[in-house]
């Protein structure tokens, strides 16, 4: 009970990538970086396992970034084609690629690392990858013309590649869709159904991701305009509450997020984000007990799994170790208190 995990990425070492920054270029090339793509993978791995978490990842350490870490092998995507343009709904701008063909893979994306994850772990193993429409909202369109069936496109091509993962060995598959959170109507709308094709047929455990991003300035200025209250998740939770999707993993610790918004993912797992990612601060094992007990007349313990609010890529590493180990010690410490 309150099996610890990561909501997706751990920061770099310096001599794989550019420390402490989001798109950190690589710091080799050639077949120098794919082994050292290989020993970071092995490194975050091992080093969840000595902290105690549960069900680890591989960090994405092979990924400049989770959205263009998918990107980078699907055809019908012209990377010299940039176009400058809003991500989550004008939060911030970046310089895209743009979607000039018909989409395909080219080949599988992240068998690789999924393969040497596999083979270097015992423990459960989970996999993430972007969300179509995360995706939709992270690329420029001069093909498709209609944002839904590009993000139905990119669906598909991502459900061929969690089921690839999953014949690997990955036991949970995770799609990140921090975009709910920008475009809460279009949820209903199709981007439940985007995420359920993504899905479709897997047996693995599935989990979508959705919080308020990763801890830089751009997105701690947005939250900060967003009220006393941050009401994005009651948007979005009831569709996902009718959603195959069995988990849901969200931003908690240091969120105005109504903790009881929680009642409406009834009958889902809960991946709790107890961990910030925007501080600079290790929490301490009682605080994040403290956040874990604020969700028990919400979620029964046995669906209750504490997580990290988001991915960790652009934290200092030694941060990233301190705060992890008190993501396991405060699921020790609630377990102790309530004698399970």
């Amino acid at each position: 009970m309150f099996e610890t995990t990561i909501a997706g990425s751990l920061p770099k070492p310096s001599w794989l990538a550019k420390p402490g920054v989001l798109w950190a270029p690589w710091a080799l090339e050639g077949e120098a970086l794919a082994e050292a793509k290989r020993d970071a993978t092995i490194l975050a791995l091992k080093e969840q396992e000595d902290i105690g978490i549960d069900i680890v990842s591989d960090g994405e350490m092979s990924r400049q970034h989770f959205v263009h870490g998918f990107l980078e092998k699907i055809a019908g995507i012209d990377w010299a084609k940039r176009v400058r343009m809003g991500i989550r709904n004008n939060r911030y701008e970046a310089d895209v690629p743009t979607v000039t063909g018909h989409l395909t893979r080219k080949d599988s994306v992240h068998a690789t690392e999924a393969a040497i994850s596999r083979a270097h772990t015992k423990r459960r193993l989970k996999f993430t990858l972007p969300g179509p429409m995360t995706i939709i909202d992270t690329i420029a369109d001069g093909y498709y013309g209609d944002r839904i069936k590009m993000a139905m496109r990119f669906a598909e091509l991502l459900n061929e590649e969690a089921r690839e993962l999953e014949a690997l060995g990955c036991d949970v598959i995770q799609f990140d869709e921090p975009a709910f959170n920008a475009f809460t109507a279009e949820v209903a709308e199709w981007g439940v159904a985007a995420l359920e094709r993504a899905a479709q047929g897997l047996k693995c455990v599935t989990v979508v991701h959705i919080c308020y991003g990763y801890g830089i300035k751009a997105n701690i200025d947005w939250k900060s305009s967003l009220g006393q209250e941050w009401r994005q998740y009651e948007a979005v939770f009831p569709a996902l509450a009718k959603s195959k999707i069995q988990q849901v993993s969200l931003e908690c610790i240091n969120s105005r997020a109504p903790v009881r918004l929680l009642g409406l993912l009834k009958g889902k797992d809960v991946l709790l984000g107890t961990i910030d990612v925007a501080n600079d601060t290790a929490e301490t094992p009682a605080q994040v007990a403290d956040v874990l007990k604020s969700a028990l007349p919400y979620v029964a313990p046995e669906k209750l799994f504490p997580c990290t609010n988001c991915g960790m890529a652009p934290m200092e590493r030694k941060l990233a170790r301190a705060k992890l180990k008190a993501l396991v010690a405060g699921a020790a410490l609630l377990r102790s208190e309530l004698k399970i």
